[in-house]
């Protein structure tokens, strides 16, 4: 404003650089329009244009994508830049479009609530839409069970195909164990798996299930859904930076070690305290966490699985034989928790396999004897009599053929088997005449 109102009193750009103590370049730069206050030309080029492209295409394609996931699939592509500058370019160059559909966001209150070391582990549910195909799961949706310590945050999770009562104790004690113990606490929403609606009891298994770790399971109150927002934003998270760009090619084994990294890489992440900052992972060394106990809760996982033509069923990464008259039959899997042998059961419930588990996802095919002895006799019966026909084998029209191409072509008549008189009767009448 100074340069342009001196310019207008005459003076001179010599002048006018001499009073503003700039560069007679400067000064004809703004006087031209070349050049804009408060805003400067960088000395070298910005190393964020080479990612703008695919920012703006994620952005578009998902308005609601984190920039901290963002910025982890940008690290993975040569980006050398911080989560700072990341968001601060977002926001200058507009990048990041409105979405409509979600502007209006429900507002409330929260309560503030105390949380000592090894006091509470809070559990929930979060259903993933869409899970890949070869998992195998009975409905379209896959189920993640999150464990999250109250007062580090420290958090981890287990995928699982459904949400009854066994795969939940099964997936809470691996849970547990990768958690490293148990609290005095255990808190949960109104789950009809932990908690009865009609009496407002605990239900039978479950009740046994926490008094076998010697812990008081805590329900939280209609509507009051705050108590537990460690885990609630921890389900966040693992929605928004794991399972939203999870790749469709890993099985459900790779799956479980990816969400398994990904929790463990979260443990150092900041967290604010009243002394000032530190991390989860500082947190949860003042955890004080009990031992588990050193037998597992009797409880039986049940899943159906359809046997394939060659009498095999997939049983968490690996394969394993049932008697041939089942292939492509659906059987029933039973299996103890913490039991190393699984039981393969017809639809009626008759026990007809056992066999030792491998190792979950190893792809190894576990056959018993008995089971191939059987196969292999089955299909040496099935199979026809006789040399099998080879694809390039010269069988040219046979005679059965070659009469019914007559027949219908009009080459050949059918040879008569109805004797006709009438040619005897007319010979018979011709020899009447005397010659």
């Amino acid at each position: 404003m100074d340069i342009h109102a001196l310019k207008r009193q005459g003076m001179t750009i010599s002048e006018i650089a001499r009073r503003t103590h700039h560069d007679r370049k400067t000064i004809r730069a703004y006087l031209n329009g070349e050049r804009t206050p408060g805003q400067r030309e960088r000395a070298a080029p910005d190393p964020f244009d080479a990612f703008v492209d695919y920012v703006a295409a994620r952005l578009t394609e998902d308005p609601h994508l984190w920039a901290a996931t963002l910025l982890d699939e940008l690290v993975s592509l040569g980006y050398l830049g911080s989560y700072p500058t990341l968001t601060r370019q977002i926001r200058a160059r507009d990048l990041r479009p409105a979405c409509t559909a979600c502007a209006h966001v429900t507002k409330r209150p929260n309560a503030i609530i105390e949380h000592p070391p090894g006091e509470e582990t809070q559990f929930d549910w979060l259903e993933l839409p869409d899970p890949p195909a070869h998992w195998g799961f009975p409905t379209k949706r896959a189920y993640l069970l999150v464990g999250s310590l109250a007062h580090s945050g420290v958090w981890r999770a287990v995928l699982s195909p459904s949400m009854d009562v066994p795969h939940l104790l099964a997936a809470m004690t691996t849970l547990l164990a990768l958690l490293g113990g148990v609290t005095r606490v255990w808190r949960f929403d109104r789950m009809r798996t932990v908690l009865d609606h009609k009496t407002g009891d605990l239900t039978p298994m479950f009740a046994g299930f926490a008094k076998h770790h010697g812990v008081q399971p805590m329900v939280c109150r209609p509507r009051s859904g705050n108590r537990k927002g460690v885990v609630e934003k921890n389900n966040h998270t693992a929605a928004q930076r794991w399972w939203r760009t999870l790749a469709d090619g890993l099985t459900l084994e790779q799956a479980q070690a990816c969400i398994d990294a990904f929790t463990r890489g979260q443990d150092d992440r900041s967290r604010r305290t009243e002394t000032g900052k530190t991390t989860a992972k500082a947190m949860f060394a003042a955890e004080r966490l009990r031992p588990l106990p050193p037998i597992a809760f009797p409880v039986v996982i049940t899943e159906e699985r359809t046997a394939t033509r060659q009498a095999l069923i997939d049983w968490r990464g690996n394969r394993y034989s049932v008697p041939p008259e089942l292939a492509a039959a659906k059987v029933t899997v039973l299996q103890r928790l913490g039991a190393d042998t699984i039981d393969i059961a017809t639809a009626s419930g008759t026990v007809v396999a056992r066999h030792q588990v491998a190792e979950p996802g190893l792809g190894v095919t576990i056959r018993d004897t008995g089971h191939v002895t059987a196969l292999e006799a089955i299909a040496l019966a099935s199979a026809p009599p006789g040399r099998p026909h080879r694809r390039k084998e010269r069988i040219p029209p046979g005679a059965a053929a070659l009469r019914a191409a007559q027949v219908l072509t009009g080459t050949g008549q059918p040879v008569s088997t109805v004797i006709s008189l009438a040619a005897y009767e007319q010979a018979a009448k011709n020899r009447n005449t005397l010659r």
